[in-house]
């Protein structure tokens, strides 16, 4: 990835608006009778259009598209995410509270995804972490970004994360 398209700071944009994941000013908290799918149409199409900038609730924040293969469809599908980073280590979480949502899964049963950072189209390998690595990433994610913690503490799911690697890095 070009250092054009990483951000500076580690933690999300978000972060330093919403300083609980229970913040009823959250974008993630406010009632819509908008089913989330045509939402995130509308995201992407916003994202695509500007250079990977978005306004409304995510507005400064630091998003990215991932396109995974659907697990059971085999069809491809895109969602905006928040671009989380570990230094130079690019990953993903959620806070789905209902379960894990469908991009995890399909990225366990097909690890290939597109990453789509600004306006910069990277194709690339998601690993989802498990065992001692998991232990010791989760441990530190949770320390680093009070929105997650505050998310884990309302489940008892273990956070999903996956490592995003975009083809060029190592």
């Amino acid at each position: 990835m070009t250092e054009a398209a990483r951000p500076t700071d580690t933690a999300p944009a978000l972060a330093a608006e919403y300083t609980r994941y229970d913040d009823p000013g959250a974008p993630w908290n406010q009632f819509t009778e908008q089913d989330p799918a045509v939402w995130n149409t509308e995201v992407i199409r916003e994202f695509r259009a500007n250079g990977g900038r978005v306004g409304g609730a995510y507005a400064g924040a630091t998003l990215l598209l991932l396109t995974s293969t659907g697990a059971k469809t085999g069809k491809r599908h895109v969602v905006p995410l928040g671009a989380l980073y570990r230094g130079k280590t690019l990953y993903v979480s959620s806070f789905a509270d209902d379960g894990y949502p469908a991009w995890y899964h399909n990225v366990q049963a097909d690890p290939a995804v597109i990453v789509e950072l600004g306006d910069h189209v990277h194709h690339g390998t998601a690993r989802v972490l498990n065992g001692a690595e998991y232990d010791e990433f989760a441990a530190w994610a949770l320390a680093d970004n009070p929105l997650l913690a505050d998310f884990q503490a309302t489940t008892d799911r273990p956070l999903p994360l996956v490592v995003l690697t975009l083809a060029g890095e190592a």
